[in-house]
């Protein structure tokens, strides 16, 4: 059916085919015989000459472990266009790096009032994107379907607008089972001793709440 398809185009119109794809708008596909491999090495390399970064040094993960990013009023005001140049070109990227989703999507809440704060945590997402341009995503042949997500309930944990959960998850398909695993002993515990409530750390907003 394929080959009908390629030879019925050829015939209406002017084309070519050049085989499989190898490189489209900054995406790599290689396919292999048990599946298709499909990451932005490229486009990483260049998004890191462009901002400077391609020099850095390496590091493990794209945020400090427990660090909270919030508004930074008081903070050193950066230039506008080019936090949202820097957090517009790594956005591109999520698209074969689940992995840099939260962090990408936490840095880009500041593009409207950046600070140096909020600049050094962007330069962090590219020194981690510095040791790891070969991620990517690879679509196994005969995986299963299923949908896997991953929350780390964390109440009231943004600072800015005391909302709560992150969330990652990965494998969206339409005809998938739906599978959460998440981590809220914290609440249940909470929930089941009261005694607790007046001394638990979320007291500021109840506070407000009242």
């Amino acid at each position: 059916m394929f080959t009908e398809f390629k030879a019925s185009m050829k015939h209406e119109f002017d084309m070519a085919d050049l085989g499989k794809v190898r490189y489209f708008l900054g995406l790599e596909v290689l396919q292999r015989s048990d599946g298709v491999f499909i990451s932005q090495k490229k486009y990483a390399l260049e998004v890191l000459k462009r901002f400077g970064m391609n020099n850095s040094n390496s590091i493990h993960n794209p945020i400090v472990p427990s660090y909270k990013l919030m508004k930074d009023e008081d903070g050193v005001k950066v230039d506008k266009t080019y936090y949202k140049q820097v957090v517009g070109s790594i956005m591109y990227l999520t698209a074969t790096r689940p992995d840099m989703m939260f962090v990408v999507s936490l840095i880009s809440r500041y593009m409207e009032n950046p600070t140096e704060l909020h600049l050094q945590a962007t330069k962090r997402v590219m020194r981690y994107l510095k040791g790891t341009t070969g991620l990517g995503i690879f679509y196994r042949k005969g995986g299963d379907d299923n949908f896997f997500a991953y929350t780390d309930n964390d109440y009231a944990e943004d600072l800015d607008e005391r909302t709560n959960s992150k969330f990652h998850g990965h494998k969206k398909t339409t005809n998938s089972k739906f599978i959460f695993h998440y981590d809220s002993s914290y609440a249940i515990k909470l929930s089941k001793n009261p005694i607790m409530h007046g001394r638990s750390k979320h007291i500021d907003v109840r506070f407000h709440f009242l």
